[in-house]
């Protein structure tokens, strides 16, 4: 029995409902956890905390339409999705965006994009590659 904690990322988000609609949609990750703080969402035992940033903090800044993109940051959650393609629609349908078809490039058995959620954080999706 492997009683380790299963591996996870965690995303601090001003609007937590709005984050896990994008990840549980855009990467068909299912919701595992919830409580007043936190949304917990698993893929293939990977797991992805959505974590409310407090409102005294949160009441400090405002997320831009689009959002200003976070690229300055040392890590990127790279996920599997099915298809780039649907990923790429579903993503700008809910406040975020996958860079066009031409930004794609195959590596190691799978081909990558990488784009941003609601909130600017900066991610990569990967499909299988044909």
């Amino acid at each position: 029995m492997n009683t380790r904690p299963k591996p996870s990322a965690v995303v601090f988000a001003k609007d937590v409902e709005a984050m896990t609609r994008f990840y549980r949609e855009v990467v068909a990750m299912r919701e595992v956890h919830r409580d007043a703080a936190h949304v917990v969402l698993d893929e293939a035992g990977f797991q992805l905390v959505i974590h409310g940033i407090p409102q005294s903090i949160a009441e400090s800044f405002t997320i831009s339409q689009p959002p200003e993109i976070r690229d300055q940051t040392p890590i990127k959650i790279c996920l599997p999705v099915t298809s780039l393609a649907e990923a790429r629609a579903k993503a700008a349908a809910l406040g975020g965006q996958l860079g066009p078809a031409a930004q794609e490039w195959t590596a190691r058995g799978f081909r990558a994009c990488d784009g941003f959620d609601p909130e600017g954080n900066v991610f990569q999706l990967r499909e299988p590659a044909a």
